[in-house]
């Protein structure tokens, strides 16, 4: 059997769902059913539940331009490590008023891949608290 490669599976995810234009009906066909997003402390469960978080976070952050920095995956492809970095303006992120101020996000995600390469889960840290102290600072 030739061995999986999670990061082509990650990659996808990144392009089809977040990269311009952003797609996320796609999130129907990367991720499985019961897929868990944590992200900032919060757990999301399901596969649409998933969806509607993405699709809210990409509202707040207008013009998102998404890029990967670096990926890197264990021995069989079945974990992933991502680093990536988001740029675009502000539309109310992070619950501030949306005054088009630029935003730039860096973040980590550790992607756990099933053998068919659909996506199982995703844990993310992100300089959140930093983009939200600029968006707020006078």
């Amino acid at each position: 059997m030739a061995k999986r490669s999670g990061i082509d599976a990650v990659h996808t995810f990144w392009e089809q769902v977040w990269q311009s234009p952003q797609n996320y009906d796609a999130v129907d066909d990367l991720v499985v059913e019961d897929f868990v997003l944590v992200s900032g402390g919060r757990r999301i469960e399901g596969r649409e539940a998933f969806k509607k978080w993405a699709e809210e976070f990409g509202a707040v952050i207008r013009n998102l331009e998404f890029e990967v920095a670096e990926s890197f995956e264990n021995h069989d492809g079945s974990r992933v490590a991502s680093m990536w970095r988001i740029t675009g303006t502000n539309n109310g992120a992070f619950g501030t008023k949306p005054d088009g101020k630029p935003v730039e996000m860096t973040g980590t995600a550790i992607w756990a891949v099933r053998e068919d390469g659909m996506l199982l889960s995703n844990h993310v840290e992100r300089n959140a608290f930093e983009v939200y102290k600029q968006l707020t600072a006078e």
